[in-house]
């Protein structure tokens, strides 16, 4: 029931551009509540998937990340929250798609056939966590893969731990890979520290007694120390920092403006980190070329 009624929220506000999944009807069958929606296609996790896990092209992923933005916004005015933003509750419009040669898996000379969808429309679906700002705050919030370090620490998060999962959509959209791909509190931190650099301190000094564990003295990680296996380390170890890791799927020359919105979208300190606002302002959607 709640979710209906941020469901009913987004759509008495909306005039056609919050790129929400749209409620048509709810009822009560059985003591089972259920949800009628627009007919929709597939997730952009499935969609993926059925492409092997190959990159998308940027152009592609700037539009998805345009509309993903403005969606956000929309909530983020209503003081609304998502908190569990992933490609998994990302869903296009549309399934058709077309067929194309050119994925060409750097593992192997085996040339994959890429799916393209006809038509960059999506819509944001799976408001069952969504939270009125004004409202009491769980502790943990996000799947894993996208949980911003704010909510790790528990610091206690609000509206930018929505854009930091936005970023790390973006860097999978592009790479074809979750950029954390971790199921631990400290190997995701350090995995963290390898693509974006050390923790800021004052974050570090702040951290609830919780997240204490996972520091030595000072505000240095404890890590590789701490680690639980070996997997662990070497999962770490192969990530590369942010600018490199794009540069393997982007275009040299296209890439610079992208970077530099992943970096705002993926700052530590949430005080700092971009607002879906002025993400919409940044130059990778302003200045496409």
């Amino acid at each position: 029931m709640v979710e209906i009624e941020v469901l009913q929220q987004l759509a008495k506000n909306d005039e056609g551009g919050s790129r929400c999944v749209q409620i048509r009807n709810w009822f009560d069958y059985r003591n089972h509540i259920c949800i009628v929606f627009e007919k929709l296609g597939p997730s952009l996790f499935d969609f993926l998937k059925r492409n092997k896990y190959c990159p998308l092209p940027v152009d592609l992923v700037r539009e998805f990340g345009r509309q993903l933005l403005e969606s956000v916004a929309y909530m983020h005015d209503l003081s609304l929250i998502h908190t569990d933003l992933k490609p998994e509750n990302i869903l296009l419009v549309s399934s058709e798609y077309v067929k194309l040669p050119g994925c060409k898996r750097i593992s192997s000379d085996e040339t994959h056939f890429r799916c393209l969808p006809k038509s960059s429309a999506i819509k944001l679906i799976d408001f069952g966590s969504t939270v009125n700002d004004n409202q009491n705050h769980s502790s943990i919030v996000s799947t894993r893969h996208y949980r911003a370090p704010e909510v790790i620490l528990g610091l206690g998060w609000t509206y930018p731990c929505d854009l930091w999962s936005i970023g790390c959509i973006l860097v999978e959209l592009c790479s074809g890979e979750a950029l954390f791909q971790t199921h631990e509190n400290l190997e995701h931190l350090a995995m963290m520290e390898r693509v974006l650099g050390p923790l800021p301190a004052h974050m570090v000094r702040n951290a609830n007694r919780g997240a204490e564990k996972y520091f030595r003295r000072g505000s240095r990680l404890n890590w590789p120390e701490g680690a639980v296996s070996r997997e662990s380390i070497r999962a770490v170890n192969k990530l590369d920092r942010l600018k490199k890791l794009v540069l393997q799927h982007v275009e040299c020359f296209r890439a610079s403006s992208f970077i530099d919105l992943l970096h705002g979208l993926l700052k530590f300190d949430p005080s700092l980190r971009l607002t879906a606002w002025q993400a919409l302002d940044h130059p990778f959607f302003k200045n496409p070329s």
